[in-house]
């Protein structure tokens, strides 16, 4: 299948303009009193903001490019015909949502034929948004101030930059907290500023790698056109280029193979069945 430009360029407009728009919906929920929290079966939090969010996205999606595939954290997996697939995150770290915390944010990815090619993440709470897709560069919102190309840090080795990571624990669920001590040993700064917000840093040179040891394709999907746009590497464990690998290694590029020694020694994670 051949892709159009012009039809890319819109999908490209649409996932910036529609994650702006549901970042800004979670707003009306955040630090409220009625969240409407329940735990999934996973027992990880869901809320009225989650939900009404994604409902949303898909609404703007659908209005324009209603054969194309959708697959979101919380309404499952719609199939299209149009080798184009949207990928959603409403709220990535619902934890820090629901605790009051800005360090949250709004992920949607485009797949073209198996490729994630446009990814955008906003983090409503603060006001930064990244967005970028294949060819185009990376973008960097902040405020109302004008959109500026952004870059990952030049920094050369772990040892003069910041890791980031979601939850320490998280690595001990797949027996691989060496790996992560590895790590915080090797870094200047290790801070748990994670989830999106930690991918963020990355793309906009503050922090040098972020590592996941658990990931869904919805927290991976606009994760890799944003790094790679910006000069960065977006990889599992095994330096493989994929969303789809349930877990991932985001750097500068400079410091990834220092990252992987760490990570390499732990064995893959079994395929995601919701992938």
């Amino acid at each position: 299948m051949t892709r159009s430009d012009d039809a890319f360029e819109t999908r490209f407009d649409l996932a910036l303009a529609a994650a702006r728009e549901a970042g800004r919906k979670t707003l009306e929920f955040f630090r409220g009193d009625d969240l409407g929290m329940e735990l999934k079966a996973d027992n990880s939090p869901v809320t009225v903001a989650d939900r009404q969010a994604e409902l949303l996205l898909r609404e703007r999606i659908g209005n324009l490019f209603p054969d194309d595939g959708i697959v979101g954290e919380e309404y499952g997996q719609q199939q299209g015909s149009t080798g184009y697939r949207w990928i959603l995150d409403p709220i990535d770290g619902t934890k820090s949502f629901v605790s009051g915390v800005p360090l949250y944010g709004t992920l949607v990815g485009v797949e073209y034929e198996g490729r994630s090619v446009i990814g955008v993440i906003d983090i409503p709470a603060l006001g930064e948004c990244v967005y970028a897709a294949a060819g185009r560069g990376c973008w960097y919102l902040q405020g109302t101030e004008p959109a500026r190309q952004t870059r990952v840090s030049e920094t050369q080795r772990l040892g003069q930059g910041l890791l980031v990571t979601t939850q320490i624990d998280s690595f001990a669920v797949r027996n691989a907290r060496d790996a992560f001590e590895s790590l915080q040993r090797q870094a200047a700064i290790t801070r748990t500023w994670g989830d999106c917000y930690g991918y963020l840093l990355v793309v906009t040179g503050r922090a040098v790698a972020m590592v996941d040891p658990l990931m869904n394709i919805w927290d991976a999907a606009a994760l890799q056109p944003v790094l790679e746009e910006a000069g960065g590497t977006f990889t599992d464990w095994q330096g493989e280029p994929t969303i789809h690998s349930g877990e991932g290694v985001a750097t500068n590029g400079a410091v990834l193979q220092e990252v992987l020694q760490a990570t390499r020694l732990c064995p893959r994670l079994p395929e995601n069945p919701a992938d």
